[in-house]
C-alpha cells in the first residue's frame, strides 16, 4: 500500500473513533463535493418518487422543481435507505446524524475531505482500508484510545517511523512461508 494510503488509514480511523458514527454519518450523508465526482445527474420528477419518499421528503415538495438535480437524485437515495433501515438502523442512524451535526464545520469539512481521499482510491486500496478499520474498531475501546493518543502526540517523523512499521508488519503477516 502507498504512503499516501497508509496515511490516510490512519486519518481515517482517528477522524472516525474520534466521535463514534462520524465517519458513517458523513458517508452516509450526500456530500456536495464528493457528488462532484460524479456524472450530471438526471433532474427526478415528485410524481417519479414513490408515495412513501413522498411523505418522508414532503418538506421539499413546494421547491423539488428548483432543487439541482443531483440534490434530488441525493434526497431520493437518501429517502430508499430510511425506508429500507429497520426501526433499530433508524434510530442509530437519527443518533449519528445529531453527533454529525453537532460537529464543528471545520471537524466535518475534515471528514470530507477524507471521505472524498478514500473515494479516490482503487479499489483494492479500498478494500484494505477497511479491513484494517475493521481490525481497529474489533480492538478493545481503551486500545484504540491509547493508540489515537498516541498518534496525535507523535511529531510528523514518529508518524512517518510508525507508518513504515505498520507496513512491515503488514509484508511479514502476508509473506508466504519458506519451502
Amino acid at each position: 500500500m502507498k504512503s499516501q494510503h497508509a496515511g490516510l488509514l490512519v486519518a481515517l480511523l482517528l477522524v472516525s473513533c474520534a466521535l463514534p458514527g462520524a465517519c458513517v454519518a458523513a458517508a452516509a450523508a450526500e456530500v456536495p463535493s464528493a457528488a462532484a465526482a460524479r456524472p450530471p445527474a438526471a433532474p427526478l420528477a415528485w410524481k417519479d418518487l414513490q408515495e412513501n419518499q413522498q411523505q418522508l421528503l414532503q418538506s421539499y415538495a413546494k421547491d423539488w422543481d428548483s432543487l439541482p438535480p443531483a440534490r434530488q437524485q441525493a434526497l431520493s437515495r437518501g429517502a430508499r435507505r430510511w425506508l429500507s433501515m429497520d426501526p433499530t438502523a433508524r434510530a442509530e442512524a437519527r443518533e449519528r446524524f445529531q453527533k454529525w451535526q453537532q460537529l464543528p464545520a471545520e471537524r466535518r469539512e475534515l471528514i470530507r475531505k477524507h471521505w472524498e481521499r478514500f473515494q479516490q482510491l482503487d479499489p483494492e486500496s479500498k478494500a484494505l482500508v477497511r479491513k484494517n478499520f475493521e481490525t481497529y474498531m474489533r480492538l478493545p475501546p481503551g486500545r484504540r484510545r491509547a493508540l489515537r493518543e498516541r498518534w496525535l502526540a507523535a511529531t510528523p517523523e514518529e508518524r512517518q517511523h510508525m507508518l513504515e512499521r505498520m507496513r512491515e508488519r503488514r509484508e511479514h503477516q502476508h509473506r508466504p512461508p519458506p519451502d
